[in-house]
C-alpha cells in the first residue's frame, strides 16, 4: 500500500518536472537521502504499529521533529528565545495529543519501541534533508530527489519481504489520494522552509498527530482523553508563541 501511494505521489512530481523542464542535480541528491529517510521512517512505523503498540509508537514518533530542530539550531540557526520555547510547548502538546488509553500486553512491546525510535530518527532526518535540499537550491528537484529515494528503498524491502504490490480496486483510489496528499504536504513544507527557519517550521510540520485525533473526533465520533485533550491545547500555545515570536 504504501509503494502505490508514493508511486501517485511520484506520478504527479514527474508531471510537474516534464511542464519546467529541468532538476538541480544538488536538491535532487539531498533529496534522495531525505527519500532515503522517509522511506526506512515509514517502514518502520509501519511495522512498530503492527505489533500492537499504538499507544507506545505514536508519541515517540512524535518526537521525531527533534532531530531536525537540533540539527537546525547545531548548524547555525538561532530562532528566538520565545520561538525556542514555543517549540518545545508545540512538540510536547503533539506527543500528548497522541497517546492512546491502550496498552498493550505484546511480548513484542520492546521490539515496538525500537522500531518506533528508528521511525522518529529516521523521518527527523527526511524532514531536515528535505527542508535543507529546498533551501539550498530547489524545491521541485528536493522533491523529486525524495520520491525517489524513498521508493526505491521500499520497493527494495518488498522484494525482500516478498510483499504483493496488488491491491483492490476499491482501495486503489483511496491509496492514490493518501499519496497525492502527502506529496502536497511535502510541498508545502518545502515552501514553508524557504520562508522561515528549518528549525521552527520541522516542529509545525510534526504537529499532525494534532490534526488526527481532532479528525477522528469529528469525523469518526472517537473520544478524546483528558490527555489528548490537554495535548491539543498545549500544542496550540506552543504554536502561537512561534507566530508570535
Amino acid at each position: 500500500m504504501t509503494v502505490v501511494s508514493q508511486a501517485a505521489g511520484f506520478a504527479v512530481l514527474l508531471v510537474a518536472v516534464a511542464v519546467r523542464g529541468d532538476v538541480s542535480s544538488r536538491s535532487f541528491a539531498i533529496g534522495v537521502l531525505a527519500g532515503v529517510g522517509g522511506g526506512a521512517g515509514l517502514a518502520a512505523f509501519y511495522r512498530a504499529l503492527s505489533l500492537g503498540t499504538m499507544s507506545v509508537v505514536s508519541p515517540l514518533v512524535a518526537c521525531g521533529a527533534v532531530v531536525p530542530f537540533v540539527l537546525s539550531i547545531a548548524t547555525g540557526e538561532r530562532p528566538s528565545a520565545l520561538a525556542v520555547v514555543g517549540a518545545v510547548v508545540a512538540l510536547t502538546g503533539a506527543v500528548l495529543a497522541s497517546v492512546e488509553e491502550r496498552r498493550s500486553e505484546s511480548r513484542d512491546r520492546a521490539r515496538a519501541i525500537a522500531l518506533a525510535v528508528v521511525a522518529a530518527v529516521a523521518l527527523g532526518f527526511f524532514v531536515y534533508f528535505l527542508g535543507l535540499g529546498t533551501k539550498e537550491g530547489d524545491a521541485l528537484s528536493t522533491l523529486v530527489g525524495a520520491r525517489v529515494g524513498s521508493l526505491a528503498l521500499l520497493l527494495a524491502i518488498s522484494l525482500v519481504a516478498r510483499a504483493t504490490l496488488r491491491l483492490p480496486r476499491t482501495a486503489l483510489l483511496p491509496v492514490a489520494a493518501v499519496g497525492l496528499a502527502d506529496v502536497t504536504a511535502n510541498a508545502l513544507f518545502t515552501l514553508a522552509s524557504t520562508r522561515a527557519l528549518l528549525s521552527l517550521v520541522s516542529v509545525l510540520g510534526s504537529l499532525y498527530p494534532v490534526v488526527t485525533v481532532l479528525l477522528a473526533h469529528v469525523l469518526l465520533g472517537e473520544r478524546l482523553t483528558r490527555t489528548q485533550q490537554a495535548g491539543v491545547a498545549v500544542a496550540l500555545v506552543g504554536v502561537a508563541a512561534i507566530s508570535a515570536a
